[in-house]
């Protein structure tokens, strides 16, 4: 009995034994399989080639979705960029190449618009040196030459001052004839007020002789009658007699007003409405206008223009109020300026009424210093100065 139990005692045993083998190696095996996992997969990339396995692919494509995102919207930028571009208006200068006198077009801001306006003001800093030649030829009488220099500078707040010398040339005589001051002001920046008023004062200090008198032939010969009748002229009217009969040059002080405008498109205008008073001697008073029209010939920079010019000038002395002088003289003008700051204008004219000349001729050689800007200035086109 005790024989045939132990057997059956025994199997369980075994099993017992054999379950824990198998637990172990189970165990085992669990713990062996990620290394044998990692090996299969180096043998595996090093046997066909391949530097990355499949999982890690979706992140490449994914970076490269984002480059191509990103090219295209520097592109989309890029595209924006030279659209906006496309539709800013470009401006291109046509007009007179000298720096702006507080937004004026060129032609405007050197002080002198022709041979007899002058228009606006000279940008602060701006320095304009002129020669002027005037010639005034009578069929019956003498001729008359003057020759004047002129310097200008203009200041800030629209203001400028200037000096004169002018030098009388008639019948073979010279004489220092008058050194004067000006001064202008304009009233405001370009175009903010109507045809651009401008204030101009001017005083002239007599240096020299009087060559030709002004009055005509038959007035100074009744003044010479009167004078023989016993009446004997006033003391300053006789010392201005000395010294070979000719008077001494009075004093004078004038007034203006400048306008100026761009009427029409590159077709410019300018008016001067003057008075002028002398302080001794026959007292004589000049009162008139000048004006003159000008187009531009040679564009873009305006290096050539022609136009018209015409003056009138009423002058009496303190004897012919009721009687005055008139001369009316017109013609065509011309302005050639070989490079953007030097210019050359000439003007022959011709006299309308009995008292004026038969032919005058002005040319006027000028430069202009300073005032910013160089070959190219700050100038609006002159299709848009009006705007």
């Amino acid at each position: 009995m005790l024989h045939s139990i132990r057997p059956c005692l025994q199997i369980p045993r075994v099993i017992c034994k054999s379950s824990f083998g198998l637990c172990l190696l189970a165990l085992t095996a669990l713990c062996a399989a990620p290394n044998l996992l990692a090996q299969d997969a180096v043998y595996g990339s090093q046997a066909t080639g391949v530097s990355s396995p499949k999982p890690f692919s979706s992140p490449v494509s994914l970076n490269v979705t984002s480059a191509s995102a990103s090219t295209n919207k520097s592109e989309a930028t890029a595209t924006t960029t030279r659209s906006s571009a496309a539709v800013e208006p470009t401006i291109v200068v046509q007009g007179d190449e000298l720096p702006s006198a507080y937004g004026a077009p060129g032609s405007f801001s050197r002080s002198r618009f022709s041979t007899l306006t002058n228009a606006y003001v000279l940008p602060p800093g701006g320095v304009f040196a002129g020669l002027i030649y005037e010639g005034d030829f009578f069929t019956h009488g003498p001729t008359d030459h003057f020759l004047t220099q002129e310097v200008e500078v203009g200041l800030p707040y629209r203001f400028g001052v200037a000096i004169e010398n002018e030098v009388e040339f008639a019948e073979s005589d010279a004489s220092n004839r008058a050194f004067s001051i000006e001064a202008r002001w304009a009233l405001a920046d370009w175009d903010k007020i109507p045809l651009n008023p401008t204030l101009f004062a001017e005083y002239k200090f007599g240096t020299g002789k009087i060559l030709h008198e002004e009055a005509p032939e038959e007035e100074m010969m009744m003044e010479e009658d009167m004078g023989d009748e016993g009446e004997p002229p006033p003391d300053d009217e006789e010392m201005m007699r000395e010294e070979g009969g000719r008077p001494d040059q009075p004093d004078a002080y004038e007034f203006r007003l400048l306008l100026s405008e761009e009427i029409a498109k590159n077709v410019e205008w300018s008016f001067n409405a003057f008075l002028e008073n002398e302080t001794s001697g026959d007292r004589g008073r000049e009162w008139g206008f000048a004006q003159s029209v000008q187009v531009p010939i040679v564009l873009p920079h305006e290096r050539l223009k022609a136009g018209v010019e015409m003056q009138y000038k009423n002058f009496t002395v303190k004897d012919t109020r009721g009687d005055p002088v008139h001369s009316f003289v017109i013609g065509p003008s011309l302005a050639y300026k070989p490079t953007a700051r030097m210019r050359f204008d000439i003007a022959p004219l011709f006299g309308v009424t009995d008292d004026s000349p038969d032919v005058q001729v002005f040319a006027i050689f000028s430069y202009v210093f300073g005032g910013g800007g160089g070959e190219i200035g700050t100038e609006a086109p002159a299709s848009t100065r009006n705007r």
